[in-house]
This record gives C-alpha cells, structure tokens and sequence, in this order.
C-alpha cells in the first residue's frame, strides 16, 4: 500500500503524520509530494524523508491535482499493482481511518473509497464554518446533478486500486477542483464509489488549509460554469442562426428548424469535448442527445402550458422557473445518459467496516 500525502507549506503535522504512519502501518510505504512549497520548508521535508517517508520535491506551485497526480504517476511506476491511499497532511486523517479506508479497496476492480466525515453538531469538535457550507452546497449539487448521494464531496481521504491510476492521470483540473472533477467523472469511466465513516478531525478550525473559498469554489464549479456557457452560446447562435436563415430567404418554419439544428450541434460538440470530456462513440452519444433535446423540448412545452394556462402564472416567471429546472434536468441527464462511458458504475454504496 502506498500512502500518498500531497504537502504544500506543511508544518511538524506531516512529520507526526509520517511517524505515526511508520508505526501504525509499518508495511505502509509513505510518499510525500511536495507542491512548490520553496526551500524555507525544506527542514520540514527533510525531517519527514528522516522519518521513513519519500519525500519528492516539485519547483514551482501547480496545485494539488497536479501533485496528486504525480503522485499516481510514481505509484504506476515505482509501485506497480499497489493500493494508493491519499491523505492530508495537515492531521485531519489518523492511521487507523487511513488502514480503514484502505482495507475496503478491491483489486481488480475500477472503483474509489472515499472516507466520510460528519458534519454534525453531535460528531465531535466544531466543525468551521467555511467547511460546512461548502460541503453542504456541492453535496447537494452533486445530487442535483447526478442524481447520487456523496455525503462528503470535499474529502481528502481516498483509496484507489492500481486498476485506476491511469484513469486518474486522465482526467483534467489542476487544483482543488481535481478532486470534485473525479466524483463528477466516475460514473461515465465506469468507476465505482464506496464510502465509508471517518472520524470528523478540525485542528486551530482549519487556519492551515490553502483553500481559497471564492477562487477554489469556483473552480469545483467549473463543469456547471462551462455547461451554462455552453447553453448560453447555443441560444446566441440559435438566435443569429435564424436572423441570417431568414435573411437569405428561408421560410419561417424552416428557418426555425434549420437554426436549431445549427444551436444544437454547437451546443452537443461543446458538451461533448469542453464539459462532460467524453471520449466514447460520438454516433451513440448524439443518438442520446437528439432523444434528450426532443423530450426536454416537450417537457418545456408542457410545463410551460400548465404554469401560463392552468395556474395562471405570468409568462416571464414561467420561462425562468422552467428553464431553471430543465437545466438541471439536462446537466444531470447529459452526464448520466448521453456522454457516459459503455460500462456505467453503480451508485455509491456505504461500505462500513
């Protein structure tokens, strides 16, 4: 097993960690991963390397999917077969979740177990703030969009089986987004996700973290961020599409029609290749997609009908509500039903020990 901790400007907590790992889990192997933290840390690392860690030092900063995967990449390489851990190293994981976490990984398979905090006020100490908002809203999200429950996205304690580590070299995100991405990603690569209860761990209400909540939430939103953008350009070229048809002499209807082919080809390549990162058989997947367009345009005629003319609702706040809906509805069957991988994982399962 290898326990692969991601460090940027670590303080003595990775050295306990790494101590306590080398005792606990003596046929652990530690790999730390450092991320650009510059040579004023390099008396942390150098204590952790003393205690029975690799340490392997990066120059610049790039973020914590960056070293993540660095750190798949060495495991494939170094370590070939083996069950990857990853773990923070600021204390919030102890080796025994680490060994629980990791004892729930099965070989062989294409799968992730992630170990799952409570956010309760009866779980332990306060939990921040900060954490416990983010948490509930991508929680939520998550759900919305996917349709399965992940009671903690935010996670930083997961196990992997060497079977995925190409797979998780793949997929894109740099930062903190990475991570989140996985989750969003997993069901299409036929990935499975496990959880697990873990202890609820906040020290000094987590001052050392290097999350950024307005640029990092940001970038864990990225894939509704670029599907709505998405949607918006469709609309715009739907829109000039039609001006120009029109232009050129086209009847209305075909017009109409002719712009919505032009909207919803753009709108299902920019999904395809921008959003979703679907590498499957595009003929399949646009099969899918004009089956979906067709019904969340009948469901967008439907409703619409039933809050104007059944309950009288104003025309204008109709067509936000609805669209507010089918947008959703459209971000979570795109990614479920249209561009998803041949082999579909099944929803998260809790795994206790």
């Amino acid at each position: 097993m290898i326990v692969l901790i991601p460090a940027y400007e670590p303080d003595l907590r990775l050295v306990h960690l790494v101590r306590d790992l080398r005792s606990a889990l003596p046929h652990a192997r530690v790999l730390v991963m450092d991320d650009g933290s510059g040579p004023g840390y390099d008396g942390v690392f150098q204590v952790a390397a003393d205690a029975g860690a690799h340490v392997e030092r990066a120059a610049t900063n790039r973020g914590k999917g960056v070293t993540l995967k660095r750190g798949f990449a060495w495991a494939a390489e170094h370590a070939p077969g083996e069950t990857v851990v990853c773990a923070d190293c600021d204390g919030q994981h102890t080796p025994s979740d680490i060994a629980a976490v990791a004892s729930l990984v099965r070989p062989g398979t294409r799968s992730m177990v992630l170990g799952e905090r409570s956010f309760t006020a009866a779980s332990g100490p306060p939990v921040p703030l900060r954490s416990r908002l983010g948490n509930t809203v991508t929680r939520w999200l998550f759900r919305a969009v996917t349709g399965t429950r992940v009671n903690d996205t935010q996670t930083g304690l997961r196990a992997y089986p060497a079977d995925v580590l190409g797979w998780l070299q793949s997929v894109p995100g740099d930062r903190f987004e990475y991570e989140f991405t996985l989750l969003l990603r997993a069901r299409g690569a036929g990935v499975e996700i496990h959880q697990t209860s873990i202890q609820t761990i906040y020290l000094d209400a987590n001052e050392s973290s290097h999350f950024r909540p307005v640029v990092d939430s940001l970038r864990i939103y990225a894939p509704l961020l670029r599907f709505a953008a998405s949607s918006l350009a469709g609309y715009a070229l739907d829109v000039v599409a039609l001006l120009l048809l029109s232009r050129l002499g086209a009847p209305l209807v075909a017009a109409i029609l002719g712009a919505r082919v032009v909207s919803a080809a753009a709108n299902f390549a920019i999904n395809r290749d921008l959003v979703f990162g679907h590498a499957g058989p595009a003929t399949r997947a646009a099969g899918r997609y004009v089956v979906l367009a067709a019904a969340l345009l009948g469901a967008n005629a439907c409703l619409m009908t039933l809050l104007v003319t059944g309950w009288g609702v104003s025309l204008l706040v109709a067509k936000v509500v609805v669209e507010a809906l089918l947008f959703t509805v459209s971000y979570a069957a795109q990614q479920r039903l249209v561009f998803t991988g041949p082999a579909s994982a099944s929803l998260p399962v809790r795994v206790d020990a």
